[in-house]
């Protein structure tokens, strides 16, 4: 039996199984206590992040949510395959829970691994409307380790969700605190000569742009399990003992880029599914992804985990030590990134203040390939595997070459590419796709409006997809920034040309100047959201909603009912 079908089934039958696991959970307002600062903001239980959920791969679970709030809530399974009406999207899914009422979620476990969960209403989310959801195997894990952690990152701002999103409407750069200087022109200018330094800021300026671009928000304290940096959340270990680490970034903006000074980490598992084990330096975990790693600390001394913002704009860090109270040294930040032209896809001449570019028929004969020097409509038959057999010594595929982004170890060592992801198993047989979606990531900065084919969600029609068919996407990034993109319900199948070894993902982020594909077997019936997962950019438009027509019946009707009651969002 193919492994959605069965999964419908279950739901189908879901009344008739016995509960295994039942956990109640209230929404309200809580005091957010950085070390930093301290804000009033949102979370689960009384305190943000929310507890640790764990359930069990093929139980059934009944969360019971009360909003305690004035406003609407709602919550989110990320990355969990379930039936589409308890996915916790407002207006797609379902209607929300309002303010004094208690909705009662009901799936099954279909999986195992890290997850997260959050709030999809608003901007609760980055206001700590979050949580870890930890999912043990039925059978046995391929990989063995003595104790586990969650390590669940964010992004904490002063200021709350609206009143960012208000200011970055009225200023794009408003939060930008890594502008360049004009001590960074002299040094530039003796690198590359005055004329050189004087035609590439012209060049900048024409754009609306700046190479210091990277983040949209900075001014954050980067938080691990609710502790900021002087908090120093704190794992204990015996030295020898084999740790698991559990990385969830729940940022609203931040990618972090992770490590432990003076031990290797392996990563065994991306977005909750177990991958050939790969043994790193150093990571970047985009918003919304998770990764496992395996640590072994030898002795009997205290290590840094420091997770660093890709613009190095802040960080966040933790200890794991022999027993509470040891401290290792804090790195300091790195200098920090700055775009370049490769980012911008070497459009010199085009005004982004105008990259809206109206409806994706306008810009039909657009030839993308020549984007970031980069031949991208080739890449769909480019072999990624062979191209990273050394990925330290060659260009990393997933960036645009010559990218300011391009990550390097601290120590010189090895960093995670996305090209050194494979499937422990593959989920899914390898077949050839029944067709190919372009979505263009698109934006316009000085409106701060981000779209998908030039158009914003609420102006956009559905994405309609048939139940069975697989689907090959493929993002090509129009903008400077990077996009961590999200499909709710199937999985998302990254292509590293790995053929059926590709590593099977919830979220994937697509970088500046490049172009990305995966793939995605349609088997789950219903209506779905597929979005970037930066709070603001979800929020300003680039987002859709996702209609999956045909499969069992009984689903199919319940589709369409939802959308003649007004399920449009």
């Amino acid at each position: 039996m193919n492994i959605r079908l069965g999964a419908v089934v279950l739901c189908l039958l879901m009344p008739a199984l016995a509960l295994a696991g039942e956990y109640d959970l209230t929404v309200d307002r809580v005091e957010i206590d950085t070390g930093d600062f301290v804000k009033q903001g949102i979370g689960y239980n009384g305190k943000s992040p929310g507890p640790v959920l764990r359930f069990k791969e093929g139980e059934t679970v009944r969360i019971n949510v009360t909003n305690n709030l004035d406003e609407m809530t709602s919550i989110h399974w990320h990355g969990l395959i379930l039936p589409y009406q308890q996915d916790g999207v407002p207006g797609i899914s379902f209607p929300g829970i309002k303010p004094g009422e208690t909705f009662t979620y009901e799936f099954p476990i279909q999986q195992a691994g890290t997850y997260w969960f959050h709030s999809h209403s608003g901007f609760q989310e980055p206001d700590g409307a979050y949580g870890a959801i930890v999912i043990e195997p039925e059978g046995r894990e391929p990989f063995r380790y003595d104790r586990e952690y969650v390590v669940q990152l964010t992004d904490k701002h002063p200021h709350s969700g609206d009143r960012i999103m208000r200011n970055l409407k009225m200023m794009p750069d408003y939060y930008n605190r890594k502008q360049q200087t004009v001590g960074e022109f002299f040094s530039d200018s003796s690198e590359q000569g005055f004329w050189n330094t004087v035609r590439d800021r012209l060049a900048w300026g024409d754009m609306r742009m700046m190479k210091a671009d990277v983040e949209d928000l900075q001014g954050f304290t980067g938080l691990i399990n609710g502790k900021g940096p002087e908090q120093n959340w704190t794992g204990l270990f015996d030295p020898g003992e084999r740790i698991r680490l559990r990385f969830i970034n729940s940022s609203a903006m931040t990618y972090f880029d992770v490590r432990i000074p003076g031990l290797d980490m392996t990563v065994v598992q991306a977005d909750g599914n177990n991958v050939q084990p790969v043994t790193v330096d150093e990571f970047r975990i985009g918003v919304a992804e998770t990764y496992d790693v395996i640590v072994r600390p030898r002795d009997e001394q205290a290590y840094t985990i420091f997770a660093e913002s890709m613009g190095r704009s802040g960080y966040a860090r933790a200890t794991l030590a022999p027993e509470e109270g040891m401290e290792a040294a804090v790195p300091p930040l790195r200098e920090p990134a700055r775009l370049t032209m490769a980012d911008m896809g070497n459009m010199h001449g085009m005004d982004h203040g105008n990259m809206d570019m109206g409806s994706s028929d306008d810009m039909a004969g657009m030839d993308h390939s020549s984007m970031a020097g980069m031949d991208h409509s080739g890449m769909s038959g480019m072999d990624h595997g062979s191209m990273m057999m050394d990925n330290q010594a060659q260009q990393d595929p997933f960036y645009a070459r010559g990218s300011g982004l391009v990550p390097t170890a601290a120590n010189g060592g090895k960093f995670l590419s996305y090209a050194d992801l494979r499937a422990q198993n593959p989920l899914y047989d390898e077949r050839e796709p029944t067709r190919e979606i372009e979505l263009r990531l698109t934006g316009n900065m000085e409106r701060y409006s981000w779209s998908i084919n030039g158009v914003k969600y609420e102006d956009a029609d559905p994405i309609r997809l048939k139940y069975g068919e697989r689907v090959r996407f493929k993002f090509v990034n129009e903008t400077m920034m990077t996009h961590p993109m999200h499909l709710h319900g199937m999985w998302s199948i990254l292509d590293v040309g790995a053929g059926q070894w590709n590593p099977i993902k919830h979220t994937i982020n697509v970088n500046p100047g490049t172009t990305v594909y995966m793939e995605t077997e349609v088997d789950e019936p219903g209506q779905w959201a597929f979005h970037c997962h930066l709070s603001y950019h979800a929020a300003a438009g680039m987002f859709r909603k996702v209609i999956v027509e045909g499969g069992p019946d009984s689903q199919q009707a319940k589709t369409e009912v939802m959308a003649e009651d007004g399920g449009e969002a």
